[in-house]
């Protein structure tokens, strides 16, 4: 059987992830036999979102009824149910949920109706809490498969415990320097900060990404913080691109994430804020592409392009622009300047004789016809850049696990 659990923390506290350890040692218990755990993350976008819009998946064998009886008592006990947005779901699902339902809902959006029917479909076990908006993480978590999978490694603190982390520092950049690029965002050396953990009142001390369970279990190694009371390692779908789609401008919606190529259709600018934007253009359309102050030296590159410069870019379309997480350089345009000549007798620089009239040396008289061509160096170049770790969603895939599409 699958086990899916989605919507039950928020900003106040508790964690899904932590909710699900729990409920694995409880499983465990009661002698049902747990196979493996799955973290997946949905599309980043949705607004009903309670954090970062994670749901658990637990593969399990045995009792289908115990195991739905001691999950729904699990979220009882544990979910913020104070909190507005936290409506808990539940799906227990003794056959495979079509596949589709998760790329819906990683990449666009699912309806708690929709959830509802592909649940009834396959017979699958359904309960929801308050508005049970969950069931729709609980369904995508169950429906859950790809080739491309990571893992991390989470370490909890008591969920009473809202005081502050107790982390060594310097321990995480040790992680970070001994198994990177295996393991990713645990720190942002460029930045000098702690990526692990988070800033909200919940039982995470921190948690490490990587390819496998032995590589962040290597990194963990390395860490020293307050005594965790439970620990978990989860297989997930975070620094997969998983919810980018392929797509053209005409095509973009609202929410979504895209993979599109383009060219840069002019200088890019720098607001208010530090917030750099320029805009590209696609044979289909033009669309403003946004780098935010967070993405710090990204913003560099962003104003290091020029129009004419062929991209791919990927981020996430909203209000009209697309933010960006990386993007592909696959060739720099030529920047040509013109200025005045100068006089070949004195070296001076030549004055506009008037339009179309040439220049002319006021000193020696000289005339030239033609003016010089200057051909500015670009310090941008071809290749991938991305945001820094502190800027990076979860889903996004980092380049140091390998050089995205051409």
């Amino acid at each position: 059987m699958r086990i899916g659990i989605d919507d039950t923390d928020s900003p106040a506290g508790m964690c899904t992830t932590y909710l699900g350890a729990v409920l694995i040692h409880r499983l465990k218990e009661a002698g049902i036999s747990v196979t493996g755990q799955r973290l997946i993350r949905l599309n980043p976008n949705v607004i009903y979102k309670t954090r970062g819009n994670a749901a658990i998946c637990i593969e399990a064998k045995g009792d289908t009824d115990a195991a739905f009886r001691i999950a729904a008592a699990c979220i009882d006990e544990l979910a913020e149910f104070d909190e507005e947005k936290t409506n808990p779901g539940l799906v227990v699902a003794e056959t495979r949920l079509p596949v589709s339902f998760y790329l819906q809902a990683v990449t666009g959006f699912c309806t708690t109706e929709e959830a509802e029917a592909v649940c009834r479909a396959a017979g699958a076990r359904v309960r929801k809490w308050k508005n049970g908006r969950g069931i729709i993480g609980a369904t995508a978590a169950c429906a859950a498969e790809q080739d491309d999978m990571t893992s991390e490694i989470l370490a909890y603190r008591d969920p009473n415990d809202k005081g502050e982390r107790t982390v060594d520092r310097e321990s995480l950049f040790r992680a970070e320097e001994e198994t990177f690029p295996h393991t990713w965002d645990t720190v942002d050396t460029a930045n000098d900060c702690i990526v692990c953990f988070p800033h909200t009142p919940d039982p995470v001390i921190f948690g490490i990404r990587g390819e496998s369970p032995e590589w962040v279990k290597k990194a963990r190694s390395y860490v020293k913080s307050q005594e965790p009371v439970i620990e978990i390692i989860y297989r997930t779908n975070q620094g997969t691109d998983a919810h980018l789609l392929e797509g053209d401008i005409a095509s973009l919606v609202d929410g979504c994430s895209y993979r599109l190529t383009g060219v840069v259709a002019d200088t890019p600018e720098t607001g208010r804020g530090g917030h750099v934007s320029f805009l590209i253009t696609d044979p289909s359309g033009v669309v403003r592409c946004m780098a935010y102050e967070p993405t710090k030296g990204f913003r560099d590159i962003i104003r290091a392009l020029a129009p004419g410069d062929e991209i791919t870019i990927c981020g996430s379309y909203k209000n009209g622009s697309i933010n960006l997480e990386k993007l592909h350089v696959i060739s720099c345009a030529e920047i040509i300047r013109q200025r005045p000549p100068l006089c070949p007798s004195c070296g001076k620089r030549m004055k506009s004789d008037g339009v179309n009239k040439g220049w002319k040396c006021r000193r020696c008289k000289t005339r030239a016809e033609e003016p010089e061509i200057i051909h500015e160096p670009r310090t941008v170049s071809p290749g991938w850049y991305e945001v820094p770790p502190s800027a990076r969603r979860h889903l996004a895939k980092p380049l140091c696990r390998d050089v995205p599409p051409e």
